[in-house]
């Protein structure tokens, strides 16, 4: 190639253009379709009578595998999926909630951590996020980043999603790019994510084709289905009724029988005792199997309605003429959850605030679940049911936490057909199998950072060979000091009771190649071979970060909630303000505060949300209504409302609520220019959370707080919004961690 050179002249001067990068050969789109918190058995091709039609299609055309294992919680095992590496290495050792103060529980994935959009792009290809991302601090989430965790931060040409664990399905927190958004749609248009996902996804490929064709590129979609809240069309929820009718105890024999049928389990494959505190299903009265069968009905529903919009992906990439070149992959971030409890919610919110959700209420609202006023989770007996034939839930390291469902479907690189494989595999293993794939080492050095090195190991030659060896070296799990060690077909692990001593936990050791389901505990029989896998536990913990070994998780979202916002009490939020995550929100929380609006005076009335925070399910809202002013605090969908006893009066400037926290009790005072204007003892008030949905200035977005059409908007001139802070906070840490491990 001929050099540059400048001369004085064009006439004596050579331009130069550098070469375009070039695709590795044969380099096939990927799509990654990652499901949350689905069991093992949820879909139809691994037992589940939950239509799954497309899933099933990709399998039959495709790979399953039955020993893909994750980390048991979500952000734990995107970051080990994206980087090839132990979360805990990266310093993801739990969740983005909080930042522990050790290097392996930092909440966001380290620079020397590259992600695979940062290993693929120096080779040609586009990449783009839609979905969940849950992979950086939740305190560095609102409008001022910083941005460096974000997707466009690290690798991602294009993002849309949402940033944290969960999200209403019909009014969602929405972010484009780096910017905080409002949804599209609303339930009453017959908006839902899902829907809106799969839009965006085949949006950013039709734009991809129509300017860069010849680069192939990375779809990382993330749904927000099957986590709570589970919120799916009333007509398919409804379809479940009937399937389940027969509850967890008959459904768990049939999916197993499915299971040994398709091959996907040995055929002497027993089934677990049920997961401790669940109840048989016969034990249940009328009343409680109509309620938890409709929750169970909410799930599938909310799995049915995400196959049949990942039907139009893949209709899409057909219609395209992308299919055959397309690497899609389809797999679950941990098994089912646990959150729900052992009776399920259908507002979820007001029992974390410690508002009882007794069986008759549940019952009243029976139609609700799954709709846009609920925040419901399935209990215990279906989360067990979905992770069959495995034990324990989402959060263990028992095999119901980490062992999920992966189809692989590549009709120009994979050759099997409705073939399963038998290799164990996990999710630090996928990056190193994709740059496998493509024949692409990892980069030593990522924007001027010298980089880890991968710890997974690629499976890619088992994609061909179903009688490809298993991983070589060990795999290490560990989960709120849940622990276990996966060597050679063998497996170590111990359920850690929280709050005891780690040396007193019981391990349990299973030969995993001969016992799928975890039930012949050969501890006793194989006492050294026990004392070696847990030695070697130690050694991975050591290296990987995980150390020291912390069970605390209600003092780790206290803690961290002090650490973000320190000795903060004062927020001031001016007109035209966008969304504020509630992570970065005002902590009101049992304690006192003051909330003053400053409007300009106006001719005319005026009407519309002056602050809101959260939504139709938990939230507070200060607001004009029919010349009044009001605040409403709403717990579980139970409102407490404050009207001004006096119509707000001609140039008022200073509207505000005054909540006092006295010995338990709330104490609400209204204030038009200082002077009170009513007074209200609540009898409900926030003890644990606020919301998961986010505080608005001005309008009430979405689902709203109050009883008044959304979003509300204040028609006045509004200044700003000043929210002071007493330093009376009492919280119940117990209870706030518990409240925020349940909506994980």
């Amino acid at each position: 190639m001929t050099a540059q050179q400048i001369g004085r002249t064009l006439a004596d001067s050579t331009p130069f253009w550098p070469e375009k990068v070039q695709p590795p050969k044969g380099a096939p789109n990927i799509l990654v379709v990652l499901f949350d918190d689905v069991g093992f058995s949820d879909f139809g091709c691994y037992g589940s009578p939950i239509s799954t039609p497309t899933i099933d299609a990709l399998a039959a055309g495709g790979l399953r595998y039955s020993g893909f294992h994750t980390t048991a919680m979500c952000s734990t095992t995107r970051s080990a999926l994206l980087t090839g590496r132990n979360h805990h290495s990266v310093g993801v050792g739990c969740l983005a909630n909080f930042d522990s103060g050790f290097p392996g529980y930092r909440g966001k994935i380290a620079r020397e951590a590259g992600l695979l959009p940062e290993m693929l792009r120096p080779h040609g290809y586009r990449n783009y996020m839609v979905g969940k991302w849950h992979v950086t601090s939740l305190t560095e989430s609102g409008p001022t980043g910083p941005f460096d965790g974000w997707p466009l931060g690290r690798g991602f040409d294009r993002y849309y999603g949402f940033m944290d664990a969960e999200t209403d399905q019909f009014s969602p927190e929405l972010v484009r790019d780096n910017t905080a958004i409002d949804a599209p749609g609303m339930f009453a248009d017959g908006y839902h994510l899902t829907a809106d996902l799969v839009d965006q996804s085949i949006r950013f490929i039709a734009d991809h084709q129509a300017n860069a064709p010849d680069n192939p590129w990375l779809i990382w979609l993330a749904l927000g289905a099957c986590h709570a809240p589970h919120q799916a069309p009333q007509d398919i929820i409804r379809k479940y009724d009937a399937v389940f009718a027969e509850g967890w105890d008959v459904e768990r024999e049939r999916r197993l029988a499915r299971q040994k049928a398709m091959g996907l389990v040995p055929a002497d494959t027993p089934m677990p005792p049920r997961n401790d505190g669940v109840r048989a299903w016969d034990e249940l009265s009328a009343d409680e199997k109509t309620v938890t069968t409709r929750l169970q009905a909410a799930f599938a529903g909310m799995l049915d309605h995400a196959d049949q919009h990942l039907a139009r992906l893949v209709a899409f990439l057909e219609q395209a003429g992308l299919r055959n070149d397309t690497l899609i992959l389809v797999l679950s971030d941990n098994g089912a959850s646990q959150e729900g409890g052992p009776n399920g919610f259908v507002n979820a919110m007001g029992p974390y605030n410690q508002k009882p959700e007794p069986l008759a209420e549940k019952l009243a609202r029976l139609d609700d679940i799954g709709g846009p006023d609920s925040h419901s989770n399935f209990p215990h007996g279906w989360a067990m049911a979905s992770n069959t034939p495995l034990r324990r839930y989402k959060q263990n390291t028992h095999g119901g936490g980490i062992r999920d469902p992966l189809v692989m479907a590549w009709p120009n690189g994979i050759a099997a057909r409705g073939e399963i494989r038998h290799q164990f595999a996990h999710a630090s293993d996928l990056t190193p199998t994709l740059l496998d794939i493509l024949g692409i080492s990892p980069p030593d050095v990522i924007g001027g950072v010298v980089q880890q090195p991968l710890e997974g190991e690629s499976f890619a030659a088992s994609l061909a060979d179903p009688a490809a060896p298993d991983r070589k070296g060990p795999q290490y799990f560990e989960m709120f000091g849940h622990r276990g060690l996966w060597q050679g077909g063998w497996k170590a692990v111990a359920f850690h009771p929280p709050g005891t001593p780690f040396e007193t936990d019981r391990w349990e050791l299973f030969h995993l190649a001969k016992d799928f389901s975890e039930t012949e505990d050969l501890a006793e029989r194989e006492p050294e071979r026990l004392k070696a896998l847990i030695a070697t536990w130690w050694d991975q913990a050591e290296r990987c970060k995980v150390l020291p070994l912390d069970d605390r998780f209600a003092p780790r979202f206290a803690e961290n909630a002090e650490r973000a916002q320190g000795a903060r009490r004062k927020f001031v939020f001016h007109a035209g303000m966008g969304h504020l995550p509630s992570d970065v929100a005002p902590d009101v929380r049992s304690r006192s505060y003051r909330i003053e609006a400053e409007i300009i005076p106006q001719a005319g009335p005026i009407e519309g949300v002056l602050i809101a925070h959260g939504d139709s399910t938990s939230g507070y809202s200060l607001f004009v209504q029919d010349g009044r002013l009001h605040h409403t605090i709403n717990v579980g969908g139970l409102r407490s409302t404050l009207s001004s006893d006096q119509p707000i009066p001609p140039g008022a400037r200073r509207l505000a609520v005054d909540v006092t926290r006295k010995d338990g009790a709330r104490n609400l005072a209204l204030l038009i220019d200082g002077k009170p204007a009513g007074a209200l003892a609540s009898p409900i008030g926030f003890s644990m959370l606020i919301s998961w949905s986010g505080l608005d200035i001005g309008r009430d977005r979405g689902s709203p707080v109050g009883l008044y059409p959304a979003p509300f908007a204040f028609t006045g001139r509004l200044k700003k919004v000043t929210v002071n802070m007493d330093g009376d906070q009492i919280l119940d840490g117990e209870g706030v961690g518990q409240a925020e491990m349940a909506r994980q």
